[in-house]
């Protein structure tokens, strides 16, 4: 992943959340997450992409970007972009928003293991929703609804993002203190 000199518990960690185009769900989620972290020591590159590239160089969808001003997140910036093969070594975390999105990424992490052998795509893929309390728990695409959907999105991503602060970013708190 990034850092390969340093050991696990000193290089940050990467993120790299991920939806269908890349307007709606995925930047929600890493302006979220970038909002909530930015302090975090244990934090590297966070990035948003899509399986698909329908909204290549687009900005984030106007309802994503107006929950997220209404929430206090107003300097986030963001061009819609596929997820490329070098992410599954580049990130250390790729989550998917929906089932959909996680099969189509791990499909493509097998195939470039496959192609390049152990250690091409070392990245966990999981789902975002499994940092939430439930597991298997999915981000519906609000894209083609109402409003109300992408606050709903924002509650998510903000329940998803302080479980992932918790369960990977602070437990490296603990892996750090020295033993008494």
């Amino acid at each position: 992943m990034a850092d390969t000199d340093a050991t696990d518990e000193q290089r940050p960690v990467s993120v790299l959340f991920v939806c269908l185009g890349n307007i709606c769900r995925s930047p929600m989620a890493e302006g979220v997450f970038r909002n909530l972290a930015k302090s975090d020591k244990h934090l590297g590159k966070v990035d948003s992409a899509g399986t698909g590239a329908y909204h290549e160089g687009c900005p984030p969808d106007p309802r994503t970007m107006s929950v997220l001003e209404e929430n206090g997140n107003v300097d986030y910036h963001h061009s819609a972009r596929k997820v490329r093969s070098s992410d599954f070594k580049d990130f250390d975390y790729v989550l998917a928003m929906d089932d959909e999105n996680l099969d189509n990424l791990l499909r493509l992490q097998r195939r470039i293991a496959k192609n390049g052998g152990t250690g091409a795509a070392p990245a966990k893929v999981m789902l975002f929703g499994d940092f939430g309390g439930s597991k298997g728990e999915q981000v519906v695409d609000p894209y083609y609804g109402a409003r109300d959907g992408f606050t709903i999105a924002y509650e998510q991503m903000t329940r998803f993002s302080k479980g992932l602060i918790e369960q990977v970013l602070q437990a490296r708190d603990v892996e750090e203190e020295p033993e008494r």
